[in-house]
């Protein structure tokens, strides 16, 4: 594990957002889930995909907080553009599950 600063740190922009919309990801070369999130006025509304399948259905996460990485580059994936990193951990069989935050916050807040 290398070290950063704490400086290093406080580069990375992790928002908290609630899902508007999501949808199967077929074209995706692994199995994925599209996400729309909202993170309020400042920065509006991001798409993303998400290896959540094992643990998650589309039609289920509607309406969920999740945290979400806001200032890496978009990144093509397929013929998505995923505008956001949404966080999770991997469990005993390696598959995703979403971090959310444990008090209420407003879409936008971040992450300190």
């Amino acid at each position: 594990m290398s070290e950063i600063t704490f400086d290093d740190f406080l580069k990375v922009d992790i928002r908290k957002g609630t899902i508007l919309r999501a949808e199967p990801f077929p074209e995706a070369r692994k199995p994925a889930i599209k996400l729309w999130v909202d993170f309020g006025p400042e920065i509006g509304e991001k798409k993303s995909s998400a290896q959540i399948t094992a643990h998650y259905d589309p039609a289920t996460l509607v309406g969920k907080a999740v945290l979400a990485v806001v200032n890496f580059p978009p990144r093509q994936i397929g013929p998505m553009r995923s505008e956001v990193l949404v966080l999770g951990l991997h469990d005993a069989d390696d598959n995703v599950g979403l971090i959310t935050a444990d008090k209420d916050a407003p879409d936008g807040a971040r992450m300190c």
